[in-house]
């Protein structure tokens, strides 16, 4: 029963038995203690459950990690070399954990600032080669600060690219991020008709494990968290700072741990878990028996 659904209540489970009488005969009465005590011997606890949202598995958007895969194939495919740039917002509140220690019987107080402004947002953008460029601002992102940060991206890598790429073919950058809406203006796309060694290709829904970016932002978080900033300046100068301690080998590992799930969605597969291949790497171990 609790293989088949994991939010199955104890309750649930009571009832099931005793109107089944063709697996359990002659259980007219069972308390809810003995079968807590059953499913604890059989190694079955509570856990924070994991949420799947239903269309991150549907067929549609199946279909467009298979696209998205197969596009990355074609791009590796072309005699010019191509650099992927992996480009993402997030946003970042010190005030936000809810939890800290305390000996019991005593609040966990922490001096937190009194004006509760806005978060503070920050876009990266990453690639084998680190963190290329990133920017910190009070409140959201929208279409003007996303134009900025590529203008200073595209500065940056230009005389990068004359130092790393001594022949006569420039690579193409191609920026892969979400299909949020500011991704998506008018103004954005003629950036990049504009800049012709630049396009771009949007991740499919429900896919963050194919966005090595994410896991970026949470090595960030943490580094962030460590400087303990106070007040929403010193709150930026770490969001900067906490960027140039990440190394270009975490950048790349992070990169080829997406690409493991690229056959994954070459077959269609469904997908449940970002860890599933971490905590079971025998297929065979990832699905309960019939």
């Amino acid at each position: 029963m609790v293989r088949a659904n994991n939010a199955i209540r104890l309750r649930e489970i009571q009832s099931q038995i005793i109107d089944d009488n063709a697996m359990f005969p002659g259980n007219n009465h069972v308390s809810l203690s003995t079968i807590d005590r059953i499913l604890k011997i059989n190694h079955v606890r509570m856990k924070q459950v994991y949420r799947v949202p239903f269309e991150r598995n549907s067929k549609k958007v199946k279909e467009l990690r298979y696209q998205y895969v197969q596009r990355i194939s074609e791009l590796e495919a072309s005699p010019i070399p191509q650099e992927y740039i992996f480009i993402d917002e997030a946003g970042f509140n010190f005030t936000k954990r809810r939890s800290r220690r305390n000996i019991i019987g005593h609040r966990a107080i922490v001096d937190v600032p009194g004006q509760r402004g806005g978060n503070v947002t920050i876009c990266a953008a990453i690639s084998k080669w680190g963190v290329l460029h990133h920017h910190a601002t009070l409140g959201p992102y929208n279409t003007a600060h996303l134009l900025t940060f590529l203008e200073t991206l595209h500065n940056t890598l230009t005389p990068s690219d004359q130092r790393k790429h001594n022949g006569p073919e420039q690579p193409m950058y191609v920026v892969v991020w979400d299909n949020v809406s500011f991704h998506r203006t008018a103004l954005v796309r003629n950036w990049f008709d504009e800049n012709q060694h630049f396009s771009f290709l949007h991740l499919p829904p429900y896919s963050p494990f194919l966005n090595p970016i994410e896991e970026f932002f949470s090595a960030w978080w943490w580094k962030v968290y460590d400087c303990k900033p106070q007040d929403r300046i010193p709150l930026l100068q770490a969001m900067e700072e906490a960027c140039g301690d990440i190394p270009a080998e975490s950048c790349q590992g992070w990169l080829r741990h997406a690409r493991k799930y690229f056959p994954c969605c070459i077959a269609r597969e469904n997908i449940f878990c970002d860890v599933d291949k971490n905590l079971w790497p025998d297929e065979a171990l990832r699905r309960d028996p019939e």
